[in-house]
């Protein structure tokens, strides 16, 4: 059964002893920020402190912060649940029979359910008041911020030519009690529609929720193709249509049951300095200038809680929002290159950093192709380094692909530099916005590509010794 909101989460989790409520008075500047970080990193329970300092709102952080609440947030065992009804429904499509298309049916029937409600009345409004982000328990993360940010916003737009609305997350600055900044990034949907606006010489509409259900937050968070509107998948993680209302002051449709919703629009002309800002990278992402978010109306729940996460070093929240993009998003990689196997983007590489692949490998440089298939997919542009394992070797097994790198590499061989676009918090790179990537070949190498000395085997005990160990292990006398 989804999950009504937020609040509905918040109960499940309690429930299930994985809340936990701080009923001291904390601040907002720094305070909580520590407090989360010492939680994450010993992936402890989501947090809800009661009464912050100045604001009426009690503030909910690590939701999602380990791989247990995660998939209690999307309502799986598994993640691989997910990946695996992606599968069953492209696999849909290639039914020939009469038979297997008569028992597609109920799979087809559930994406009937997929596509938002719009309804007339909603908890969202049940308050409707004049912008003043004071009131909020927004907070300042790290020392080196600049100001206080909104960091959990699913920011909506509506495409002025076509019509379709898109939901992304981008972090908002607070300049004051009715302005933020917008950063849209060079590569993201936001700023495509943001310079359709400009062309046409039109105030841009903005509306941003805070506090949804949570396959509604992770949804803004998806590497969504830009036919597919994220509330469309949001409806298919969580089996039934998201309720959507139209704002008061524009026409922008936002989840229902969403605890805050800001209403304003972008000024096409207008740029401030935004940041810096203490990024998932782990470290502080440099200030530069971004359009600003005017704020017309806020409405909201009688009785809200405001959401919000924070980022820097992992372990952290969002590093499992990835792992969770990491498992849905591979049977679409898979159509573009069936021969994946697996892949694992390591907590460490901080989504775009790293990303790890197995394969199926079926000619010379055939893992040479994969990197640059890789590269040429969506958000896969930006990452900086691309290993290829072959399909005995567990991506997710880092130690192993360690060995498999160390040992099976030859430098002017195997390595592999690309020049293309990277991710704009990227710092190390001489250039903004684009640099040299790096793929790594460890997949065992054939005499056809031009390695004629024998290729050692792994070092494997037979399995009858295996077996014969395993039935006597308790004899051994070894703890």
């Amino acid at each position: 059964m989804a999950y009504k909101d937020l609040q509905d989460f918040m109960t499940t989790l309690k429930k299930n002893n994985l809340l936990k409520e701080i009923n001291i008075e904390v601040d907002s500047n720094l305070e909580i920020t520590e407090i989360t970080d010492r939680v994450s990193k010993k992936y402890g329970k989501a947090l809800l402190f009661k009464k912050v300092k100045n604001s009426p709102y009690p503030v909910l952080i690590n939701s999602l912060g380990t791989y247990e609440r995660l998939n209690m947030a999307l309502e799986v065992e598994n993640l691989d649940e997910i990946a695996n009804t992606i599968m069953e429904f492209m696999d849909v499509a290639s039914y020939a029979t009469l038979m297997n298309k008569i028992k597609s049916v109920p799979k087809l029937a559930r994406l009937a359910r997929v596509f938002p409600k719009k309804v007339k009345k909603a908890s969202c409004q049940e308050v409707i008041e004049e912008p003043d982000l004071d009131k909020l328990p927004i907070l300042k993360c790290w020392p080196e911020d600049g100001g206080r940010y909104i960091t959990l916003p699913l920011v909506i737009t509506k495409d002025p030519e076509t019509n379709q609305q898109n939901m992304g997350m981008y972090r908002l600055q607070v300049y004051d009690k009715k302005t933020t900044g917008m950063h849209w990034h060079l590569h993201k949907d936001g700023r495509e529609i943001y310079e359709k606006y400009r062309k046409l010489g039109k105030k841009m509409p903005v509306s941003v929720a805070l506090g949804c259900d949570p396959t509604v937050i992770y949804s803004a968070t998806a590497p969504l193709p830009k036919m597919i509107d994220e509330m469309i998948f949001a409806g298919f993680l969580r089996k039934s249509p998201v309720e959507l209302v139209k704002c008061i002051t524009n026409d922008i449709y936002v989840p229902a049951n969403a605890e805050f919703i800001l209403e304003g629009y972008v000024d096409l002309d207008e740029m401030r300095l935004e940041g810096p800002f203490g990024d998932h990278t782990g470290y502080y992402s440099l200030a530069d200038m971004y359009p600003v978010f005017h704020i017309e109306k806020i409405t909201r729940k009688k009785s809200p809680v405001y959401p919000t996460t924070i980022v820097g070093k992992p372990p952290m929240e969002d590093c499992y929002l990835g792992k969770a993009t990491e498992k849905i998003f591979l049977p679409l990689l898979k159509i573009q290159c069936p021969e994946i196997i697996d892949m694992n983007f390591p907590l460490e590489g901080v989504f775009h950093n790293c990303v790890i692949v197995s394969i199926k490998k079926s000619y010379p440089k055939h893992a040479h192709k994969v990197m640059s298939a890789l590269w040429g997919m969506g958000q896969m542009m930006y990452t900086k380094m691309i290993i290829v394992v072959d399909e005995n070797v567990n991506p997710h097994d880092v130690s192993t692909v360690a060995w498999k790198v160390f040992n099976n590499i030859d430098a002017k061989r195997d390595l592999v530099i690309s020049e293309g676009p990277l991710d704009a918090l990227d710092h190390a790179s001489n250039t903004a916005f684009y640099g040299n990537r790096l793929g790594i070949d460890a997949t065992k190498k054939w005499k056809s590509e031009g390695h004629t000395r024998p290729w050692p085997d792994d070092i494997e005990m037979t399995r009858k010794i295996k077996e014969l160990v395993d039935n006597r292990w308790e004899k051994y006398g070894i703890e």
